[in-house]
């Protein structure tokens, strides 16, 4: 019995054992800082063997890998093969089970190849991925399995910004809203009536729910083998495997081809029933086997589309006549039942055609060819992780706590542990496992599919189950490069109760500056703010100029009547406690009051329709009340308006337009009931 059920588990895993003479396979990778010619342009980039992606990694089920990889970066690096079972110190992971690769040294892994298919390779060191560091794995069957190859090509999907990707995450932790205005992903009112959706607008204001993110980042270009636009050779009737692998950093991709529908024979790197399938939404760090077959001469076009549909990459296959993918629909800025399509699916409330313009992820179509199931006598054990985060203040992670706060997933070693994997936000979360494949439990019963990664998607559910069969820790952890970083992972680990696996520090209580001044013709003001997980330490101003004694009615007109100008400076900290309420005190230095400098402390709250409202207690016994909103009306015109009531100057009020032009800057007019009128500019950090 026990011998007929390691057979079959043989066959269901691809095999992961090889009898095969063990061939010797080197490669030797240099990582570098160089410039790269994407889409024609030279851009700086972390190069491997001087290209982006890295070169393809080719070899045969039973060959023993080595590979010398030379740092010459200024700083350590790392390469992890993702998908791929080696042993634990070869996992690549910085300090958890390799150590990292300093600055001018040469690290050599050494690991046997268990396992045939698609897989690929990438630095697990900070944001280096972003940059470049990246590449593809093949590995084929031995000769002497009497498997009839067919020509494959590896496509290798990436996304790619000119920005520096430590800045990218600065942006991301800061709030600042430039990605999504660049993408003209950003709703407004104007773009909410021209869409017929100006009551789902409102809808959303009034529940307090922030503009939907597709995905956080504007990328200056979609790729596919490093360009945006390949050709690949091809003849009438020729059927191609291609090798879909998603690298990406931060980005889902559709996929699909002019061809015609793509016949899926394998899902990360793990064999499947052929599914025909004409769109495919492949998650970050996915890989897709697909079989096509070129139609009469002509240049056939293979598109990969950003789910944001804010881009997308081509491979023409064949040559003659270009044949276009057609278009993907882009998703509805304003209605939520797009987003939730895939997370109700995943829930069984409802059935998503898989034909839909734009579809879930092929879980519940993959099925594997052979049983998967685990032995009956194997121990099971379930667990509930909440996939948790704040697009806000940009912080994720699990159960509400981040990796540091909260590192391991304990396992023992023989046991099945099912994961049922809760997503509570309004974004894709792709969840990779390392050094296991687990069963996607769905309604394939026995023949459940293997994967390494799965989507979980927004307000979606997904169940896994594996095999505790190794030893150890291994990462788990969301596949979207800034979530990882921000603290959304865990460490599933063999070791004993009270274990704390080494890790390298996230970004989750790393000290981020952010400013916002306005520097007008009649006023300034602003703030600057040093962010650190929950808490802002900083100081916000607000100086006038020209103030006549007339403007002053509620103040002490003897202290004030002949003053030239006034002021108001606060040092403070905040507490964030959630994207609706936090907390503040804090010292006020200004001429408005009776004495130079007081203490306060206050709540900002805010209310429906995405109303701020604040209230503060100064320790002179003054109070001030204060609602302020900004109206979108459209992607880069913002309507501003602040409220102020105080006991000390009654009545304050402004009004002003703000015209967006980049990331750093926009033009900004106001009117003050106190200042008069101004015009100037916005500076944001």
């Amino acid at each position: 019995m026990r011998f007929k059920l390691f057979v079959v588990l043989l066959f269901a895993l691809n095999p992961l054992i090889s009898v095969s003479r063990a061939d010797v396979r080197e490669y030797h990778l240099t990582i570098a800082e160089s410039e790269f010619i994407i889409n024609g342009r030279a851009r700086d980039a972390m190069t491997i063997n001087g290209t982006v992606p890295g070169p393809v990694l080719r070899f045969t089920l039973g060959d023993e890998a080595v590979i010398h990889v030379h740092n010459t970066l200024r700083e350590s690096t790392s390469l992890h093969w993702h998908g791929l079972l080696v042993p634990n110190d070869q996992d690549g992971v910085p300090l958890l089970t390799t150590p990292p690769i300093e600055s001018g040294t040469t690290f050599t892994y050494r690991f046997p190849i268990k396992q045939t298919g698609t897989y690929w390779y990438h630095s697990h060191s900070g944001l280096q991925e972003q940059s470049g560091i990246y590449g593809a794995i093949v590995i084929d069957e031995p000769a002497e399995a009497g498997v009839t190859p067919i020509r494959d090509e590896v496509l290798l999907l990436s996304d790619w910004t000119d920005e520096n990707p430590k800045e990218v995450m600065r942006a991301l932790m800061t709030g600042n809203e430039w990605y999504a205005i660049r993408k003209k992903n950003y709703p407004s009112i104007v773009g909410a009536i021209e869409a017929g959706a100006f009551g789902e607008y409102l809808s959303s204001q009034w529940l307090r729910m922030a503009p939907m993110d597709i995905s956080d980042i504007a990328y200056d270009a979609f790729l596919i083998n490093g360009q945006s636009r390949i050709a690949i050779a091809g003849v009438a009737g020729e059927r191609v495997r291609l090798r879909i692998i998603n690298g990406s950093s931060a980005t889902y991709f559709f996929v699909q081809s002019a061809t015609g529908n793509l016949e899926i024979v394998s899902a990360d790197g793990m064999p499947v029933t052929p599914l025909s399938q004409s769109r495919v939404l492949i998650g970050i760090a996915e890989t897709y086997d697909a079989i096509v077959t070129i139609p009469a001469d002509g240049s056939w076009e293979f598109r990969a589309t950003s789910q944001d549909g804010s881009g997308h990459a081509s491979a023409f296959i064949g040559a003659g006549d270009e044949h276009l993918a057609p278009e993907v629909p882009k998703a509805s800025l304003y209605g939520m039942d797009g987003m939730l399509q895939s997370g109700m699916e995943s829930h069984g409330a409802m059935t998503m055609d898989h034909e839909t313009p734009r579809p879930a992820p092929p879980y519940r179509y993959l099925q594997s060819p052979h049983s998967t199931a685990f032995a009956d006598v194997a121990p099971r054990r379930e667990v509930t992780l909440r996939l948790t985060g704040d697009m806000e203040r940009y912080l994720w992670s699990i159960n509400n706590l981040t990796v540091t706060q909260e590192s391991t997933i304990p396992v023992q070693k023989g046991e099945v542990l099912r994961m049922t994997l809760v997503n509570d936000t309004m974004m894709h979360h792709p969840m990779h496992l390392h050094g296991h494949f687990f069963r996607v439990v769905g309604e394939q019963g026995d023949q459940s599919p293997l994967k390494h990664t799965i989507d979980v998607p927004p307000m979606g559910r997904r169940v896994i189950e594996f095999e505790a069969n190794e030893s150890g820790d291994w990462f788990f952890h969301c596949h979207i490069l800034y979530h990882m970083d921000m603290g959304m992972s865990r460490v599933v680990t063999y070791a004993p109760s009270g274990h704390v696996p080494a890790l390298e520090p996230n970004l989750e209580n790393t000290p981020v500056l952010m400013v916002d001044a306005m520097f007008l013709s009649n006023m300034t003001q602003g703030e600057a703010v040093v962010m650190v997980g929950r808490e802002d330490f900083g100081v916000a101003w607000s100086t006038g100029y020209d103030i006549g004694s007339s403007n002053n009615s509620g103040m002490n007109s003897d202290m004030h009547s002949d003053m030239n100008n006034d002021y108001q400076v606060d040092a403070f900290w905040s507490h964030y406690i959630s994207p609706n309420l936090s907390t503040t005190a804090g010292l006020r230095m200004t001429n408005q009051l009776e004495e130079f400098a007081s203490g306060f402390a206050g709540i900002e709250y805010r209310l429906p329709l995405m109303v701020d409202l604040s209230l503060e207690i100064g320790s002179e016994g003054n109070g001030t009340i204060g609602l302020g909103k900004n109206f979108a009306i459209t992607d880069r015109v913002t309507l501003l308006t602040s409220f102020f009531y105080d006991t000390y100057s009654l009545w304050d009020w402004q009004v002003g337009l703000d015209y967006r032009l980049d990331k750093a800057w926009s033009l900004t007019a106001m009117y003050s009931n106190e200042h008069g009128f101004g015009a100037g500019m916005t500076f944001r950090y």
